[in-house]
C-alpha cells in the first residue's frame, strides 16, 4: 500500500516498512546446518572465553590494575558485540525465518556501532596505559588513578553512544522501496543505506565524519603512544630489559593489529568485489573473529593472566 514520505510529501511507490529480510551468508540449504553449528561454536567460545577473562580479573587482586581494568571492559564489550549479531542469525537459521523488524534492525545497528566504537576507545586507553607505565613509571599510580580510569571509560562510552545515536536517528528519515533484502547476517548500516530510496547523502557524510573520529583519534593515540614507547625502549642498554618491556605490550599490540587489520581488510575487499554475499562473508572477519580470538591472545601471551588462570583452576578444583 502506498504511503506518504517521511516529510508528508506526495505519495510515491514506497511501502510502510514493517520488516527487512536478512539474506545471511548463503542460500544453500545444505550449508545452513554447518553454518549454524560453526557460529554456535564461535559464539560459545567467544562468550565463555571473555567471561573467563572477566572472572579472572575480578577474582585475582593482583590484577586490580588499570591495564586489566580496561581488559575486563574489552572482554565484556566483545561479548556484547557477538551477542548483538550472532544469536539473531542462529535463530533465523533454526526457524527458517530471515525477517527482522524495522525496530529490531535499527536497534541492532545502534548496538553494533556503540560496542564497536567503544572497543576503539578502549584499545586507545590501553595503549595510553602502557605508555604511562613504560615512559613515566614513577608517576604511573598518580596518573592512572581509579578516578581517571573510570572517567576514560565513561567518556568513551558516552561518545560511542552519541555517535551511534546520530546514525540511528538519521536512518529514521530515510524512505525504503519494496526491495527490503539486506545481503548480510545482521543489519549493517552500509547495506541498509544501499536499499534506501531517498537520498542518503547526509547519512554518508555522517559515516565519513564518524569514521574519521573513530579511526583517527583512537588510532592516532595508539600510534603516538607506541612511538613514545619504542623511543624509550631503544634507550634501554640491555637486550633483556628491552624484551621485558616489549613483552608487556605484546598482547595489546596483537589485539590492536587484529582489530584494525580485519577492519581495513574488509574495507579494501569491499572496494574490489561487487558481490554482496562475498562482502557478507568478509564482514565475519571484523564482527566475529577478533571477539573470539582476543581471550586466547591475552591468555596465551600474557604471563599474569596465565598465572592467575592457573591459581583459579587450582582453587576451583580443590573445592
Amino acid at each position: 500500500m502506498p504511503a506518504r514520505g517521511i516529510n508528508g510529501t506526495a505519495p510515491r511507490n514506497h511501502t510502510v516498512i514493517a520488516e527487512f529480510i536478512l539474506l545471511g551468508l548463503t542460500d544453500d540449504a545444505e550449508l545452513q546446518p554447518i553454518i549454524f553449528s560453526l557460529f554456535l561454536l564461535v559464539y560459545l567460545v567467544t562468550v565463555l572465553g571473555n567471561l573467563l577473562i572477566v572472572w579472572v580479573v575480578i577474582s585475582d587482586s593482583h590484577l586490580h590494575t588499570p591495564m586489566y581494568f580496561f581488559l575486563s571492559h574489552l572482554s565484556f564489550t566483545d561479548i556484547c558485540v557477538s551477542t548483538t549479531t550472532i544469536p539473531k542469525m542462529l535463530v533465523s537459521i533454526l526457524t527458517q525465518n530471515q525477517t527482522i523488524t524495522f525496530t529490531g534492525c535499527i536497534s541492532q545497528i545502534f548496538f553494533v556501532l556503540v560496542f564497536y566504537a567503544f572497543e576503539n576507545f578502549l584499545l586507545a586507553a590501553m595503549a595510553y596505559d602502557r605508555y604511562v607505565a613504560i615512559c613515566s613509571p614513577l608517576r604511573y599510580t598518580v596518573i592512572m588513578n581509579p578516578c581517571f580510569c573510570g572517567l576514560l571509560i565513561l567518556i568513551s562510552l558516552l561518545t560511542s553512544i552519541t555517535l551511534s545515536l546520530m546514525h540511528s536517528l538519521m536512518i529514521l528519515h530515510l524512505s525504503f522501496c519494496t526491495d527490503l533484502e539486506i545481503p548480510q547476517f545482521f543489519c549493517e548500516l552500509a547495506q541498509l543505506l544501499k536499499i534506501a530510496c531517498s537520498s542518503t547523502l547526509i547519512n554518508n557524510i555522517l559515516i565519513y565524519i564518524v569514521a574519521s573520529v573513530l579511526g583517527g583519534i583512537p588510532l592516532s593515540g595508539i600510534i603516538l603512544s607506541y612511538t613514545q614507547i619504542v623511543s624509550s625502549v631503544l634507550r634501554i642498554p640491555s637486550s633483556t630489559g628491552k624484551y621485558k618491556v616489549f613483552s608487556t605490550c605484546g598482547s595489546h599490540l596483537s589485539v590492536v593489529s587484529l582489530f584494525y587489520g580485519t577492519s581495513v581488510g574488509v574495507y579494501i575487499s569491499s572496494l574490489f568485489t561487487q558481490s554482496s554475499r562475498k562482502s557478507a562473508v568478509a564482514s565475519v572477519m571484523y564482527i566475529v573473529v577478533p571477539q573470539m580470538l582476543n581471550p586466547f591472545i591475552y591468555s596465551l601471551r600474557n604471563r599474569d593472566i596465565k598465572v592467575s588462570l592457573r591459581k583459579l583452576f587450582v582453587r576451583t578444583s580443590s573445592l
